[in-house]
């Protein structure tokens, strides 16, 4: 094995063309790119392996094998082919706090070491010398062709069998979403998604979610493809795409130090745009992987983003009920949209683009007209609680989510423990009443609802962590 100072002289010093020797050795040394196994393994052997090694894996992190350091740790990927700067492993070995800086109590890493390891990740992270390095020019997801909308819609397949984790309470459904191609729902549960049939509620087929709590799920337009969102609170938090048919993971984009609460995809695949405790809007590219717009305005948390489905805009909306429209494309501020006064819950796009709904803890339903900036229609106390015998003061009052069905009509649910269909004018057709009752402790409430594609259902996940659903119509 080199000495480190061989390898920061002829990796480093070279590049500078100090001298005539480096910058030869630096010439033989491109034929031999760093690996795992000649130069980074040694320095985890040496500084890393008594926490994080055959015997001892903190955080579910094993760096004494190949295999391992690209699995991750319990909060996710730990390294980006690529990507050192997007690498959490480079973040923890050199942090500025000593008290977050790995390796705990001892010193930092040398560094000709730490440059040594960024180099093996930005090369591709080869393991030996007769491994290909992996994509370091992308994610290797291709954006959206003409052709996911030929053939049968995409349906999952053969996906491996995936344990749930047990929790004390019942979890949550956190985040839900409804394939606008095929009958079939997207359904968050705690480390992983389940795919369900929405006529039966049964699972068929499930993908793990590592990162922790899947806080949003969306398909593409195509149902090709699902964006997962969401992270762990105060740790980690990051947006992956499946490929909904093979349940391969295509890309994961953000590196966040707190969950994913909000995030979508662009109808054209090619950004996916996620916000959360920040108060910024980040917009990546799915192809590349960088960060193409840090997008500044709300002062809150960001709690919904939303592409238009024509591509040209993008609608955001915060903790405090403000929302604004931004150039989906060029990142600019088009024009802010003012009526909530409480926090925004959901953000949804008629399927025509002229059209943006969005609900809040206020009560209140707007259906805004996006080329005036003007609320064509309002709701207020669209879904208002019953006050109980006995109780005094303001009944806490609001709407939880929102989605358009593909005729204009748009579902709603609320804290009165209803889920209520709205027609294209505003106008409210049918109501259904959350069934059952839940275990003790905790208070049954819908939390997501959406349309399945046909216009055939209604559905909702709740707070037991159960899909509901209703019929509303025959299929057209």
């Amino acid at each position: 094995m080199r000495k480190a100072s061989e390898v920061f002289v002829c990796g480093f010093v070279g590049c500078f063309g100090a001298t005539l020797f480096c910058i030869s050795a630096h010439a033989a040394d491109a034929a031999k790119p760093i690996t795992y196994d000649d130069q980074v393994a040694p320095i985890f052997k040496r500084h890393c392996f008594q926490c994080h090694g055959e015997t001892k894996q903190k955080a579910g992190l094993d760096l004494s094998s190949y295999a391992n350091v690209v699995k991750g740790s319990t909060g996710g990927a730990v390294v980006v082919a690529g990507r050192s700067s997007a690498s959490r492993l480079i973040e923890m070995i050199t942090a500025d706090d000593p008290t977050e800086r790995m390796p705990p109590e001892n010193d930092p890493l040398p560094k000709e070491q730490v440059a040594t390891i960024k180099a093996w990740i930005d090369s591709g992270l080869r393991q030996n010398a007769g491994s290909a390095a992996e994509s370091t020019h992308g994610l290797g997801f291709v954006p959206a062709a003409t052709a996911r909308f030929d053939g049968p819609p995409p349906m999952p397949a053969g996906l491996p069998t995936v344990e749930h984790a047990k929790t004390i309470r019942p979890f949550p459904v956190l985040a839900l979403a409804s394939s606008p191609r095929a009958p079939l729902l997207a359904v968050g549960s705690y480390e992983c998604i389940d795919f369900v049939d929405p006529a039966t509620r049964d699972v068929i087929g499930s993908l793990p979610f590592p990162q922790g709590e899947p806080q949003v799920l969306r398909f593409s337009r195509s149902g090709a493809i699902l964006l997962a969102a969401g992270g762990r609170p105060v740790q980690n938090g990051s947006a992956v795409l499946f490929d909904v048919k093979s349940g391969k993971r295509l890309a994961e984009l953000g590196d966040e130090t707190d969950a994913v609460i909000a995030a979508d995809l662009s109808s054209d695949e090619r950004r996916v745009a996620i916000g959360g405790s920040g108060r910024v809007v980040k917009v990546f590219s799915t192809e590349k992987g960088t960060l193409l717009h840090t997008l500044v305005k709300h002062t809150d948390w960001i709690t919904s983003v939303a592409f238009s489905p024509d591509g040209k805009l993008l609608a955001t909306g915060d903790r405090i009920g403000n929302i604004h429209l931004w150039d989906a494309v060029g990142g600019g501020v088009v024009l802010p949209l003012s009526e909530h006064k409480g926090a925004v819950r959901a953000l949804a796009w008629r399927s025509d683009s002229q059209v943006l709904a969005s609900c809040g803890e206020d009560g209140l339903i707007v259906w805004w007209d996006v080329a005036k900036g003007w609320p064509a229609t309002t709701k207020a106390d669209a879904h208002p609680p019953k006050r109980p015998p006995g109780y005094y003061g303001k009944i806490p009052n609001g709407v939880l989510d929102a989605a358009f069905g593909s005729k204009g009509e748009l579902l709603t649910c609320g804290r009165d423990r209803t889920v209520c269909l709205w027609d294209v004018d505003g106008r409210e057709l049918k109501r259904f009443a959350l069934n059952g009752e839940p275990p003790p402790g905790i208070r049954l409430l819908p939390t997501h609802a959406a349309i399945t594609f046909d216009g055939a259902l209604a559905v909702c996940g709740d707070s037991a962590g159960k899909v509901q659903s209703w019929r509303i119509g025959s299929p057209k």
